[in-house]
């Protein structure tokens, strides 16, 4: 199964590319799914309504679903207002009723990670595109899954339950209910589901495609999203330049727009020298109807063909090189092409690093070797963060 999120910068046309993307495969004979959130849009690029609780037949082998994340709030703050009964009654609390709870912000992307979820376990697909939010916020939805995992194993750790069997003592001691086992079977729910989140997106089928227009400073806004992909180990198949106009025209405005486009485009292909730039030719309006997105089938169809999915287990792309024999050092090496030193912050708490990259920050776990090191240093090179530990001789084993 190939899974392609398709995600830009606000206005880059990413709805319509993930629909060309979605048509280009079920051209091919494959099993299609798009998923969108972007309802009243994507309608209108396919030509179709969208039912929100099953996949809507689009063109043979191609089915979309438009996700609502209004319904899935609900249906989830509904269950946890049941659960969290006990506890709401003690606090004196009352229950929201259903027609008169609205989504909050951020349930959209929740809503959008659940359908991602539900697609990958089905199995009915070879293909699922995903028409994601903007780029910026793509990055922090993918990086969701782990961050809540871990956040969860911080505040309600697995070895806590096995005293689970005292709390009616304690309760009695104290005269107040303590936490109900509900809590802790909550939290193995969407342990549950986050996993299955990040199986979907860790999955070596995965991959994000950049849509972008060619204008001047698309180069510079899309560098630090990358460097914000490869820090939580994402990878980029494909760069999209879409909605270029033709070179050589006699009319001194269009020939001016053009080549500022082409400059563009090529700022964009030095910044992405290592991923493969698709161009899509400016269609005069925006594509509307099947019959106007066959025209963008043939730069989808390339782009679906780059970068194939790797076969075997994902591999950790932060690797750590052993040096002890000649520099008496083991690097942790992290590659974040896009990211740049002004931007570059650096953390070790515990057992943990705290990486940051602009905006965007990952907390990773330290192998279990660099956990008896002290970080001596780190270099950005030809966008490879090296993380330099020299071994603790106290902790470090000691040779006879």
């Amino acid at each position: 199964m190939r899974t392609v999120l398709v995600t830009g910068p606000g206005g880059a046309g990413r709805t319509t590319l993930a629909a060309a993307t979605a048509l280009a495969g079920a051209r091919r004979g494959v099993r299609t799914l798009l998923l969108t959130t972007g309802g009243g849009a994507a309608e209108a690029v396919l030509g179709v309504p969208l039912d929100a609780d099953a996949p809507t037949p689009v063109a043979p082998g191609l089915h979309a679903r438009r996700v609502d994340p209004a319904d899935r709030f609900r249906q989830e703050f509904l269950a946890f207002q049941e659960r969290a009964g006990a506890a709401l009654d003690l606090l004196g609390a009352a229950p929201l009723d259903e027609d008169e709870l609205t989504e909050l912000p951020g349930s959209e992307d929740f809503a959008l990670l659940q359908a991602l979820r539900a697609a990958h376990a089905a199995e009915d697909w070879d293909l699922v595109v995903v028409d994601m939010p903007p780029a910026a916020e793509t990055v922090r939805l993918l990086a969701l899954p782990a961050q809540v995992r871990r956040y969860l194993r911080r505040l309600l750790p697995l070895e806590r339950q096995a005293a689970r069997a005292l709390r009616p003592v304690l309760a009695q001691l104290a005269g107040v209910p303590m936490p109900a086992q509900k809590l802790y079977d909550a939290a193995e729910r969407w342990e549950h589901e986050l996993a299955g989140v990040q199986r979907a997106v860790d999955d070596p089928g995965t991959s994000v495609r950049l849509v972008t227009d060619a204008g001047p400073v698309a180069a510079a806004a899309l560098r630090e999203v990358r460097a914000g992909l490869a820090l939580h180990g994402r990878r980029t198949d494909a760069l999209i330049v879409n909605r270029l106009l033709p070179t050589g025209s006699a009319d001194p405005f269009l020939a001016a727009l053009s080549g500022s486009q082409q400059s563009a485009l090529k700022a964009l292909r030095e910044e992405f020298p290592d991923v493969p730039v698709h161009e899509v030719a400016h269609l005069g309006g925006d594509p509307q109807g099947l019959a106007a997105l066959e025209e963008l089938t043939g730069t989808a169809a390339d782009a679906a063909g780059t970068g194939a999915p790797a076969e075997g287990p994902v591999r950790d792309p932060w690797t750590v090189e052993d040096r002890l024999a000649g520099d008496g050092i083991l690097v942790w090496r992290v590659p974040l092409p896009g990211a740049e030193r002004r931007g570059l912050g650096l953390v070790r708490r515990g057992d943990e690093i705290v990486v940051t990259v602009g905006r965007y920050r990952r907390i990773r776990t330290l192998p279990s070797a660099l956990r008896r090191c002290s970080v001596s240093g780190a270099g950005l090179r030809d966008g490879v963060l090296d993380i330099r530990f020299t071994p603790d001789p106290e902790l470090w084993p000691k040779s006879d």
